[in-house]
C-alpha cells in the first residue's frame, strides 16, 4: 500500500510539472505515458558532468547549493568543493531513497573499498549483505521500505547492488534495449571500450556506430517520441531535441552519440563507459565521479550530513525560504518541461531568495538558453548570463547529451 502511494504521489508531482495538453489529445496522451514511466527509477547515474558544474558554479565554503536530486551522485560530488550545506530536492521517490542510500552508505560503510564496491561496480553480492550489516541500521524507514521492497520482477530492489545497479531504471533499460538494436545489425557497443586513443574512437564510430543511423528500423525508432522516455526525455523536450538540427531528430541523436563516442578519451569520461559498457570500466585506473574517487572520499564521509534531501518541487521549496538566503541552483534539464507560467514563478523565486554574487546553472535539450522571451524582461535583466562560459561548459561536457549548458550569475 505504501509503495503504490508513493507512487502516485511521484505520478501527481511529476503530471504537474509535465502535462501541458488536453487528456485525450495526442501530445497529452504521450506526457501521460511518460508520467507513467517516470513513476520509479529513472537515473541509477546522474547525466551532468560534475566537473562542468564544479567549475560553473566556483562554489565556497558558505555557499547554500540547492539542486535537483537525480541520482545523487553529483549531490556527493559537490561535497568536495565544501560547501556550508546543500538541499536536493527530486519529484520522484525513488532518486529521494537512492539519494538517501548514497548518503548513509558513505557514513556507514566501513571504508572506501566497501563504499567503492557497493557504488562503483555493483554488481558484487557482498554489497547486499553490506547493506544489511553497515547501512540498513541507519536507513530512515521510507527509504528501507523502498530498497527492501520488491520490482516488478519481484526482487527486492535492493538486490540490484548484487546485480549490476547500473542495469537497472528506465535510463538502464533504454541503454540495454539500444544495445540489443546495436547487436541486431552486428555491433557489440563494447568494441568501442578496446579502442586506446580518441583516433581509434573515432575510426571505430565512423565504421560501425555512424551507419546504424541509416537503418530503416532505427529511424522509425527515433522517430517515435516515446522512444526517448528512457532517457528521460517527456514529449515537450522531445520537441526542443528534434528543433536543434534542421534534418530532424536522428541528425541530432547521431551528433549526441558521436561526441560521446568521440569527443573525449575513454580513460577520462565513465559516461562513455556507462553508456557503451552498461558500468563503470573494472581496474584501479578506471573513470569515476568525484565522489567515488579515494582521493575525495575523506571529504564526502566527513560532509555528508550537510545534504539535506527533500520530496518537493524546486519552486514549491524556494517558496518555503527566505529572502536572499541561497547561494547557487543547478536545475539540470528540468526547465525543458516547463511551460512559461512555470518558468515565471521558478525565476521570481530564484531571484528573491538569491543572495549578491548567486549562480544558476541547468542544461537544455536545444543549443540555446530558454529564457529570452519566455521569463518576463524585469526579472531577467538581474541577471547576466554568461554566454561564452556557457558555449566553453557545453563544449566540455562530457555526458555530450544536452544542446547547451547555460550559466546565469545574479548581477
Amino acid at each position: 500500500m505504501m509503495n503504490t502511494e508513493r507512487k502516485s504521489s511521484t505520478g501527481r508531482a511529476v503530471g504537474g510539472a509535465v502535462h501541458q495538453h488536453r487528456q485525450l489529445s495526442k501530445q497529452g496522451l504521450l506526457e501521460r505515458a511518460f508520467t507513467f514511466a517516470f513513476r520509479g527509477l529513472v537515473y541509477a547515474q546522474i547525466w551532468e558532468d560534475p566537473l562542468v558544474d564544479l567549475e560553473a558554479l566556483a562554489i565556497t565554503p558558505d555557499c547554500h547549493v540547492v539542486t535537483i536530486a537525480s541520482g545523487g551522485c553529483n549531490v556527493l560530488s559537490y561535497l568536495t568543493a565544501d560547501p556550508k550545506a546543500i538541499t536536493a530536492i527530486d519529484l520522484n521517490t525513488a532518486h529521494i531513497a537512492l539519494n538517501r542510500l548514497k548518503l548513509t552508505a558513505a557514513r556507514h560503510l566501513p571504508d572506501h573499498a566497501a563504499f567503492h564496491r557497493f557504488f562503483a561496480q555493483a554488481n558484487c553480492k557482498d554489497n547486499v549483505q553490506a547493506y544489511r550489516n553497515h547501512v540498513r541500521p541507519h536507513l530512515d524507514e521510507v527509504s528501507r521500505r523502498y530498497w527492501e521492497g520488491r520490482g516488478l520482477a519481484g526482487r527486492r530492489r535492493i538486490s540490484g547492488f548484487g546485480k549490476g545497479f547500473y542495469k537497472r531504471g528506465l535510463l538502464g533499460g533504454f541503454i540495454g534495449i539500444a544495445h540489443v538494436v546495436a547487436r541486431l545489425h552486428g555491433i557489440d557497443p563494447r568494441d568501442l571500450l578496446a579502442a586506446t586513443t580518441i583516433q581509434d574512437q573515432r575510426a571505430i564510430f565512423d565504421a560501425k556506430f555512424a551507419p546504424v543511423f541509416d537503418r530503416r528500423l532505427v529511424r522509425w525508432l527515433i522517430d517515435q517520441p516515446a522512444s526517448l522516455f528512457g532517457l528521460g526525455i517527456p514529449p515537450a523536450q522531445y520537441d526542443a531535441l528534434a528543433a536543434d538540427d534542421p534534418k530532424g531528430i536522428s541528425a541530432v541523436l547521431r551528433q549526441r552519440l558521436e561526441k560521446l563516442a568521440c569527443g573525449f578519451d575513454l580513460a577520462d569520461n565513465y559516461f562513455a563507459w556507462q553508456a557503451f559498457g552498461r558500468g563503470y570500466g573494472e581496474g584501479p585506473s578506471a573513470p569515476l565521479p568525484p565522489y567515488l574517487q579515494a582521493a575525495n572520499y575523506g571529504a564526502v564521509v566527513a560532509r555528508a550530513g550537510r545534504v539535506e534531501v527533500q520530496h518537493a518541487n524546486m519552486a514549491d521549496y524556494l517558496e518555503s525560504m527566505p529572502d536572499g538566503s541561497l547561494d547557487r541552483y543547478v536545475l539540470l534539464d528540468a526547465q525543458d518541461w516547463m511551460n512559461d507560467a512555470q518558468l515565471t514563478r521558478l525565476w521570481g523565486e530564484i531571484t528573491r531568495t538569491a543572495k549578491p554574487g548567486a549562480r544558476v546553472l541547468f542544461r537544455t535539450a536545444a543549443q540555446p538558453t530558454l529564457l529570452p522571451g519566455r521569463v518576463p524582461e524585469e526579472l531577467l535583466c538581474l541577471w547576466d548570463y554568461r554566454e561564452a562560459q556557457s558555449r566553453d561548459f557545453t563544449a566540455r561536457d562530457r555526458s555530450a547529451i544536452y544542446g547547451g549548458v547555460h550559466l546565469y550569475a545574479l548581477k
